[in-house]
Parts: C-alpha cells; sequence; structure tokens
C-alpha cells in the first residue's frame, strides 16, 4: 500500500468516527429533550400524547391530597388561568408546598398528568423561567 493510500484511509476513518461521534450525540440530545408545556396549553390538547413533557405552574392551596399507606401525592397545577391534576409517586422535594412554583415532567394519563420527577423552586425569590413565562401568558390572554 502506498503512503497515499494509507493517508487516505486514516482521513476516511477519522471522518467515519467524526460522522458517527455526532449522529450518536445528536440521537442522545433529542431522547432526552423535554418540551415544557403550561395547564393552558395541556388543556388546549397542544401537548403530545406519546411523550415526555414538562409542565410548570403553581400548586393551588389546598389541592395537595397524600394517599395514605404509600408515597402517591394528588396536587393541582395552575397558571392562573387554567388548571391540570397531576398525579405524582415518590419522595417530593422539601420545597414543595400549597403555592409553589413546581415543574413536573411525566406524561399525560387520560384527564391528570402523571409526574415521574417533581421540582420544586429553591427559595421565595426564585421561578424556574418556563413557570413564570406561562404565568404571565396566561394572565394576558
Amino acid at each position: 500500500m502506498t503512503p497515499r493510500r494509507k493517508r487516505m484511509m486514516w482521513a476516511g476513518l477519522v471522518v467515519a468516527g467524526v460522522a458517527l461521534s455526532v449522529a450518536l450525540a445528536t440521537q442522545a440530545f433529542r431522547e432526552n429533550l423535554f418540551y415544557f408545556y403550561s395547564p393552558s396549553q395541556v388543556l388546549a390538547g397542544e401537548v403530545p400524547t406519546d411523550k415526555t413533557i414538562r409542565i410548570g405552574g403553581l400548586v393551588i392551596p389546598g389541592s395537595i391530597e397524600r394517599a395514605e399507606g404509600s408515597l402517591t401525592v394528588n396536587f393541582l397545577v395552575t397558571d392562573t388561568k387554567e388548571t391540570v391534576p397531576v398525579e405524582y409517586t415518590g419522595i417530593l422535594p422539601d420545597l414543595f408546598k400549597d403555592g409553589q412554583g413546581v415543574v413536573a415532567r411525566g406524561r399525560m394519563g387520560g384527564d391528570k398528568f402523571v409526574a415521574s420527577e417533581v421540582l420544586a423552586k429553591h427559595d421565595e425569590n426564585y421561578m424556574p423561567p418556563e413557570v413564570a413565562d406561562a404565568i404571565h401568558t396566561a394572565s394576558e390572554r
């Protein structure tokens, strides 16, 4: 094999390796991409039913119901215009409470959102940007 052919073979292998790396990174990114929706968008039917999504808003005071003897919690999330019931089974963050901003990741399960993860804001001055935008947009309508 001539030196030129060896260089061309190595260049081809490098290009193929880079292309494979880009393809795998793009696929991983798509699998881990979760779109954010407000309760108004959920009730308007704008959410995909076959994909994992995130919804966010404020927990309605007095709506938290804990199932006795299990880790299942039901609560309502609002963007001040519409309200979506959420069901979550697991340990909630310490900052989760009535009137608090939350973001929940999961799927629509019939007439409620079944969350696999619930995140709460970390202090009284912070609200996730998506939640703040959803509340602001809902209040303008």
